[in-house]
C-alpha cells in the first residue's frame, strides 16, 4: 500500500511542527513548503528533519505553489501559513491580506489545476473571525465580525475555501480554531511572552512583565491536541467546517496568575499595564462551542488550561536555566527537540546538506 502524501504550508511554525509529527506517526510521506531565506528557521523541525521533505515556495508566488502541488501530488494539503500575529496586522495590513487572504486562493488554485481530483484541502481559519462576538459561545453558525486586519483576512480565506468547495466540488474544509498554545509558541504571543518572562523573573534576569488588556478572555488549548482535529476533518466522508476549542475561557490575568504561581510568585508584584499593548479594536471575549467536533469527529482536548500553563512555564524555566535555547520533552509533547548543530535541512533540488 502506498503511503499517503501530505503537503503542509507553514510547516516551520508551531502548528506545522506538531502536525508533521502526527502525520509521520500515521505513516504519511510529509512535504513542507518553506520560503527561501539567508537564515534558517527550522528549529521546531530539527528532531524530524531527516524524515520530512522541504521544498521551496511562497504563498505570494503562484508558480512555486503550482510546482509544489504538481511535483508532490498530495493526498492532503494543510494551509497553515499566514501572517498570524494580530498586532502586526495593523502595522502591515496589506501584507497580511496578501498572505492570509489571497494566499489561500493561490493554494486552492494550485490544487484545482495541478492536484489530483481526490486531493483534500484544510484551511486554518481562526476564532479572531468572530471578533465583536454576536453570540456566546461561538459555534459554526455564529456570524463573523472581525476586529483586525488579520481577522478580516481570515474571513476571506474561510469563504474562498467554501467557494471552491461549492464551485468545483473540492474536498475543502476550514477549521475555526480557537487560541492554541505550546512551548513552541513564538515569543511575541502573549501566552509565551508571559511564561518566558516569568522564567526570567524567577531566575533574576527580568524584573517586570509589561502587558496590555488583562481582562481579555480567550479559549486556550494545547496545539498538539488541535492538529489532531485538523487531520480528523480530512478523514470524513463529506467536507465540512468545524469549530475547535475547549469550551472554557480564561482571562489574560488568569494566565498570569497561574504562570507566576507555578514558580511561587505573586503576579501582582511584577505585572505592569502598558497601553501600547492594547489593540486599536479589542476582542474581549472568545469561547468555543466545540459540540459538533466532539460529536462528528470524536475529538476532544486532552490537555486542560492548568496543564497547558504548567507545561509552558516548565519549558521556559528549562530554557532560561540552560541558556542554550534547548527545548525539553514535557507532558503532552511527542518528541525531544535538542539544541541544533547549525545544519541546514536539505531542500529538494540541492545536492548536499549545507552546513552553518
Amino acid at each position: 500500500m502506498n503511503k499517503k502524501v501530505a503537503l503542509i504550508t507553514g510547516i516551520t511554525g508551531q502548528d506545522g511542527s506538531y502536525l508533521a509529527e502526527l502525520l509521520l506517526e500515521k505513516g504519511y510521506e510529509v512535504y513542507g513548503l518553506v520560503r527561501r531565506s539567508s537564515t534558517e528557521s527550522n528549529g521546531r523541525l530539527e528532531h524530524i528533519q531527516d524524515k520530512i521533505n522541504l521544498i521551496q515556495g511562497d504563498l505570494l508566488d503562484q508558480h512555486s505553489l503550482d510546482e509544489a502541488v504538481r511535483e508532490t501530488q498530495p493526498d492532503e494539503v494543510y494551509n497553515l501559513a499566514a501572517q498570524s500575529f494580530v498586532p502586526t496586522s495593523w502595522n502591515q495590513p496589506v501584507l497580511t491580506g496578501e498572505y492570509t487572504a489571497l494566499g489561500v486562493t493561490k493554494v486552492l488554485e494550485a490544487i484545482h489545476h495541478y492536484g489530483k481530483k481526490t486531493t483534500r484541502f484544510y484551511q486554518a481559519s481562526s476564532s479572531e473571525m468572530f471578533g465583536k462576538v454576536q453570540a456566546t459561545p461561538q459555534s459554526e453558525k455564529t456570524p463573523f465580525y472581525p476586529r483586525s486586519p488579520y481577522g478580516v483576512a481570515k474571513v476571506y480565506g474561510h469563504y474562498i475555501t467554501v467557494n471552491y468547495r461549492e464551485s468545483y466540488g473540492m474536498f475543502a474544509v476550514s477549521g475555526i480554531l480557537f487560541n492554541h498554545e505550546s512551548p513552541r509558541r513564538g515569543l511575541e504571543f502573549v501566552t509565551r511572552k508571559i511564561t518566558n518572562t516569568v522564567a526570567k523573573i524567577k531566575s533574576g534576569q527580568a524584573s517586570e512583565l509589561r502587558l496590555g488588556n488583562l481582562e481579555a478572555r480567550r479559549d486556550w488549548g494545547f496545539a498538539g491536541d488541535y492538529v489532531e482535529a485538523m487531520w480528523l476533518m480530512l478523514q470524513q466522508e463529506k467536507p465540512d467546517d468545524f469549530v475547535i476549542g475547549t469550551g472554557e475561557n480564561h482571562s489574560v490575568k488568569d494566565f498570569c496568575r497561574l504562570a507566576f504561581e507555578q514558580v511561587g510568585l505573586d503576579f501582582k508584584k511584577y505585572v505592569v499595564i502598558d497601553k501600547k499593548f492594547w489593540r486599536p479594536a479589542e476582542v474581549n471575549t472568545l469561547i468555543a462551542d466545540p459540540s459538533r467536533a466532539k460529536k462528528i469527529l470524536g475529538w476532544k482536548p486532552k490537555v486542560d488550561f492548568k496543564g497547558l500553563v504548567k507545561m509552558m512555564v516548565e519549558a521556559d524555566m528549562e530554557i532560561v536555566k540552560k541558556g542554550k535555547g534547548e527545548r525539553v520533552k514535557l507532558k503532552g509533547e511527542r518528541k525531544i527537540v535538542k539544541k541544533g548543530k547549525g545544519e541546514r535541512v536539505k531542500l529538494k533540488g540541492e545536492r548536499k546538506k549545507g552546513k552553518g
